[in-house]
């Protein structure tokens, strides 16, 4: 029996690093429990993966507000804990780390106190409405995603750009819940992980001119439709414009090439909840995928290599 469309072929992902027992716990803030949120099944719920220039890897922890380092032997040490939700977190050419906080906007993290310090609660009179994720242009501006609790019945999630300068633009704010964002190599083009509408969505960016130095975007469009799950969260993009999408309760990551071709699926052995990736090792040929619910990083073998931050200084 033929089909017109075949599924991509599958691999499973290895376990690499699982955050240890002693960092497990029950306990969740006031605050969370005010707003009905339960308390995670495995103790933890990780996200925002991220290396350093030394090829640690970061993980934040959100629900109660810690971030982490795995070393490359797969340790966990914890680096920073407060009063927060981390969710994304990205390291710039430099070295510093950014943090994009649900409860307290963008944040700075400094690794060797593990204090935190706001660099940004919203934009202009209004405050965000839950940070969720972030990556770093070449040239050092940041792009972040405002998601809240947006969804097909709310579509006002935001996308911003927060220039080396310190002007932070407002480039599109009608996505239902946009999450995880990746530029492509000519950085010319965002594409933005539509959780609610379980799609890739293509961000043209418009270079800026005098009359418009904020530029902006031309003609979003629909780039990958998914189905099933409860839609696409973290991304990491390949040297080839190539994307890895991690897909929740599909349990599985989707790596498409440039034109939004499915070339394989990787499923973790671990659960359903898989949230984030990114391409590490010394080829940059392996992708850590964070499985969230189960507290633990995933490795895979890619067939192309991740893209690095060019250096903008």
């Amino acid at each position: 029996m033929s089909t017109l469309f075949a599924p991509p072929p599958r691999i499973t992902a290895r376990v690499f690093a699982e955050l240890p027992a002693t960092f497990r716990t029950r306990r969740l803030s006031a605050q969370r429990m005010a707003s009905g949120r339960s308390v995670p099944r495995n103790g933890c719920f990780l996200e925002g993966p991220a290396f350093d220039r030394a090829g640690n890897l970061y993980v934040t922890d959100i629900p109660y507000g810690r971030i982490f380092r795995v070393d490359a032997g797969g340790t966990f040490s914890l680096v920073a804990e407060y009063d927060g939700e981390p969710n994304g977190l990205a390291i710039d050419a430099d070295g510093r780390i950014l943090v994009a906080d649900y409860r307290q906007g963008l944040l700075e993290l400094d690794p060797l106190s593990g204090q935190v310090k706001q660099v940004l609660d919203g934009y202009r009179a209004e405050r965000f409405k839950g940070l969720n994720d972030l990556t770093f242009a070449d040239n050092g501006d940041l792009y972040f995603t405002d998601q809240g609790q947006t969804a097909l019945d709310d579509p006002t999630g935001r996308v911003y750009r927060l220039r080396t300068d310190g002007a932070l633009d407002r480039l599109a704010g009608q996505l239902p819940s946009p999450n995880g964002l990746v530029l492509n190599g000519r950085q010319d083009t965002l594409h933005v992980a539509v959780t609610r509408a379980n799609a890739i969505w293509r961000l043209p960016l418009l270079a800026p001119t005098a009359q418009n130095p904020a530029g902006g975007v031309a003609r979003m469009g629909l780039f990958v439709q998914l189905s099933g799950g409860r839609g696409p969260d973290g991304m990491a993009i390949d040297e080839s414009d190539g994307l890895a999408v991690a897909h929740p309760d599909m349990g599985a990551v989707w790596l498409f090439d440039r034109r939004g071709e499915p070339l394989l699926r990787i499923d973790s052995p671990a659960s359903d909840v898989v949230t984030n990736v990114a391409h590490g090792g010394a080829d940059r040929r392996t992708l850590y995928i964070v499985d969230s619910e189960a507290g633990c990083i995933l490795t895979a073998p890619v067939p192309v290599a991740g893209r690095v931050l060019r250096s903008h200084r």
